[in-house]
């Protein structure tokens, strides 16, 4: 072999590798749980792992998945997979142990997620509730003014100001919820201090010691989600995988224990250099694909000379 030949062999050999070599393992590993949570698409644990539309708001940190508003950070303890829900519970939200004063909270119109089921209880606002509306529309439910007496009944209430079992005409249910057009809920336009959010009762209606505090939230998938997810997700987990995505395109990825990204699956079959192949046509740009076939045809020539 012509010795002139071999550095630029080396070098195309290295235009052709290396990019296969640093797509093999995100700068950080995707992660299939997060502290005691499970972590399945569309939800991921850094950048590049999961969908892309839900990366700006779920981050996994010092194992505990976060969800990321305008308004602050909020702690997910739950997610239902099934139901397309997931629960935060903000520090600074009321239980029956703890009660506070709150800032705002809120979501990013942008986001995919909206307010679920949850019952909101306004507390310490001012009297009477039953007169508190927004756009001229009642925000309190009448029907339900028994759980604003029985929150009430938790000596955490003289943190906000008030007394022991103060009365009930300083407290809304507020049900079914909504935020506003910033997308908050803003305790100071309805001059209350502080809220509670009940997730669940846990059977014991009356105790509200026991009921789960938290706030509910729906997640939707966009058409990105809806069609990896009934396509390739699935079949990518089932390998053993972790769904993710490969910036700046966000063609789809199955993030391999192997170290290697695969654009199906994490099977036995799998052929790191096939795969590569496949991600020239998806994730890299045409003018890089033209410049490598252009060196190929050089070097071609360069031989047959």
């Amino acid at each position: 072999m012509d010795s002139h030949l071999l550095p630029f062999i080396i070098f195309l050999i290295a235009v052709t590798f290396i990019p296969l070599l640093s797509s093999a393992a995100p700068a950080t590993p995707c992660q299939s749980n997060c502290g005691s949570l499970q972590i399945k698409y569309p939800f991921g644990t850094s950048y590049g792992c999961g969908s892309p539309r839900f990366e700006p708001y779920i981050a996994c940190k010092s194992n505990q998945l976060l969800l990321t508003t305008h308004t602050g950070s909020y702690l997910i303890t739950a997610i239902s997979y099934k139901d397309s829900t997931l629960t935060i519970t903000p520090s600074a939200m009321s239980t029956c142990n703890s009660m506070q004063q709150s800032p705002n909270l809120g979501l990013d119109w942008a986001s995919p997620f909206q307010l679920g089921p949850s019952i909101f209880l306004l507390l310490s606002c001012t009297p009477p509730t039953s007169s508190l509306t927004i756009k001229g529309s009642p925000v309190c439910d009448p029907s339900s003014t028994h759980l604003c007496a029985t929150i009430y009944t938790c000596p955490a209430v003289v943190n906000l100001g008030l007394p022991l079992f103060p009365p009930t005409n300083t407290c809304c249910v507020y049900s079914p919820a909504n935020f506003n057009s910033k997308g908050e809920l803003d305790l100071r336009e309805m001059k209350c201090k502080g809220y509670a959010s009940i997730a669940s009762f846990q059977d014991s209606p009356t105790d509200p010691s026991k009921w789960m505090y938290g706030v509910t939230l729906k997640y939707t998938n966009g058409g990105f989600d809806d069609y990896y997810m009934n396509n390739k997700c699935n079949t990518c987990e089932d390998s053993g995988g972790i769904c993710g995505y490969s910036p700046p395109t966000n063609s789809f990825l199955c993030i391999c224990n192997s170290g290697f990204n695969a654009t199906t699956d994490c099977y036995n079959n799998y052929n790191p250099v096939q795969d590569y192949e496949d991600l020239i046509g998806t994730s890299t740009s045409l003018s890089t694909q033209k410049i490598m076939l252009g060196l190929w045809v050089g070097l071609a020539f360069y031989i047959a000379a």
